[in-house]
């Protein structure tokens, strides 16, 4: 399989190398300036000859010119090379985040796509500039050298002190970094998870004790950057100190040398301009010291997440299925788990037919809906639709057949029309309305105030909850999918809601859609064709409708399940 983060870097590593080029160029064009003030010093003030003067202005200030040129061109270079790094990698990365916060809900991979802003934003800026320039540092020092070797050891001093002063940085901050980051994003996740439920919050009275939770990690944080930034700020204050300083002891020593005839008086200036050009990429390096530390730390949390959490296989596309369900000896596991909290679930169903999934609390419904849907580990066994596992199907594929609604109804902020299309692209009106309309929802759409483009907010907060879930249910029947699963889909809904629904599932079952659903309520046990009850993660009993349940019981009690005993002989009894 292709790890994309590994072909962005090397195509990323290509376009480096252009990059050092125009930097070769760029930083043989800072010779313009010192050797303009030499041959001004040296040659113009002794000869006084005005047409020298102009001709070294006008090549000078034509050089400076392509100089400037250069340096946008390679910033222009750097941010469409970021874009396209961006490109190649973040629907992977987008995927994998995905992938990990199913298979690990508090691994907090979402941060992992501010990770890729980190990294591009250094790999566009300054900081990597800074770097393409460090290699000319010896060039300028040896151009000091040349001018007189107090000159050059002065600027090497000088560069050896600004670089130990940044490695000092390096050792000082790093932890301290890395904590601040942690606590950082411990804070933010919180208050995002916190905030989802604002109406507890305010209701039970748990804003101060959230808040204090809240204020432990945002203070951690705070304090450990402060202190990482005290100590940061001695270092570049020091640093600053070394480089004015610097600046003096070179002039003070070409004064020196100049008095003494060693040096000529334009060298004075040449020299100082000289050891600017070398400590600058190191004064750079120091100033972007922060930056270049978090982007070090967001590569090494892509890397292992492009290491570690495997892309979707690129699976052959298969027809699109008839809704032919098999189940076959199922056990599956909560995500980060090991515990099964299903085991030997068996069982089929043809095109058209739906089943109901009963049973008491904890008796794993909605365990079974999960993996059903692909979003669960599956242990051992399989789960077929017309013949292929799920795994064998691409996700996106195997998304545009089926239709899902959960026990907890999330909508995303956009309008009603956006969710129930799934954020497609590519859809019509009139696919939305039927699958309104299918529903049972297209009235209450239309009466209200924007209809179908009334936006709800994130979390579909605008909307009470059977709204959502009516509107959740609409989104799981667009697209005339051949499989819909429905995990407690009446558990908000009003009496015409739940008429709305039973008509839904009638329909969907007379255009040869399999549903399965998981209920409490005896009016939509009554439209399934087949019963499925489950107690303590094991199957209790499977069969015909009719022929498995009591009339007047719906939900067995913990332990027991009581099943007709029909003409043809007693109703089909899971083992164990």
């Amino acid at each position: 399989m292709i790890n994309q983060f590994k072909s962005a870097l090397s195509v990323y590593r290509s376009i480096i190398v252009s990059i050092l080029l125009f930097s070769a160029v760029i930083n043989i064009l800072m010779f313009v300036s010192p050797l303009y003030m030499l041959q001004l010093y040296d040659r113009v003030l002794h000869s006084r000859s005005e047409m020298t003067l102009i001709m070294l202005t006008l090549i000078a200030v034509g050089l400076l010119i392509t100089y400037a040129v250069l340096e946008w061109v390679r910033s222009r270079v750097l941010v469409r090379a970021g874009l396209r790094f961006d490109d190649m990698i973040s629907d992977g990365l987008f995927t994998r985040v995905i992938t990990q916060t199913m298979q690990s809900p508090q691994s907090r991979s979402e941060f992992a796509l501010s990770d890729i802003d980190r990294l591009r934003e250094f790999l566009t800026g300054q900081g990597l500039i800074a770097i393409c320039d460090l290699p000319w540092i010896p060039v300028f020092l040896a151009v000091c050298f040349y001018f007189h070797p107090i000159i050059g050891w002065i600027a090497v001093i000088g560069a050896a002190i600004i670089f130990a002063l940044a490695i000092a940085n390096e050792v000082m901050t790093k932890n301290l970094l890395n904590e601040a980051s942690g606590y950082s994003q411990s804070a933010t996740h919180f208050s995002n998870t916190t905030l989802r439920n604002v109406e507890v919050i305010r209701a039970l009275g748990m804003e101060n004790s959230l808040r204090s939770r809240w204020s432990i990690f945002h203070r951690d944080a705070l304090e450990t950057q402060a202190l990482a930034s005290d100590r940061a700020g001695v270092l570049l204050s020091t640093s600053k100190f070394v480089r004015m300083t610097l600046q003096i002891l070179i002039l003070g020593a070409g004064g020196y040398l100049a008095i003494t005839n060693q040096i000529s008086p334009g060298a004075i200036v040449a020299a100082s301009i000289m050891m600017g050009r070398a400590l600058q990429p190191v004064d750079q390096v120091v100033g972007q010291w922060k930056q270049f530390v978090g982007a070090r730390a967001a590569y090494g949390r892509l890397k292992k997440m492009f290491d570690d959490v495997p892309g979707e296989v690129d699976r052959l596309e298969l027809p699109k299925p008839s809704g032919r369900i098999s189940v076959e000896q199922l056990a599956v596991v909560a995500p980060g788990t090991r515990t099964p909290l299903l085991q030997g679930v068996t069982f089929s169903l043809e095109p058209g037919e739906v089943l109901a999934v009963i049973g008491p609390s904890g008796a794993g419904k909605s365990s079974l809906i999960r993996s059903m849907v692909g979003v669960w580990p599956i242990v051992s066994g399989a789960i077929r639709l017309d013949g292929a596992e799920l795994s064998h199907w691409k996700q996106n594929d195997l998304g545009a057949h089926l239709g899902y609604l959960p026990q907890d109804v999330e909508l995303f902020a956009g309008s009603i029309a956006e969710n129930i299309s799934r954020f497609r692209d590519e859809v019509t009106p009139a696919e939305i309305i039927e699958a309104a309309t299918i529903s049972g929802v297209h009235q209450m759409i239309q009466a209200l105030p924007d209809g179908y483009e009334t936006q709800i907010g994130v979390g579909g907060g605008q909307l009470s909850g059977g709204q959502r879930q009516r509107v959740g249910l609409a989104r799981a029947i667009f697209g005339k999918p051949s499989f819909v699963i429905l995990d407690e889909p009446n558990a908000n809904l009003d009496s015409e809601g739940e008429e709305a629904l039973a008509k839904t599932v009638l329909e969907l079952k007379a255009h040869g859609v399999s549903v399965v659903f998981v209920t409490h309520k005896i009016s939509l046990v009554a439209v399934s064709d087949k019963v499925l009850i489950l107690n303590a993660g094991k199957m209790q009993a499977f069969g015909p409708t009719k022929e498995l349940l009591q009339p007047t019981q719906v939900t067995p009690p913990a332990g027991s399940v009581q099943v007709n005993q029909s003409e043809n002989g007693p109703a089909k009894k899971a083992q164990g």
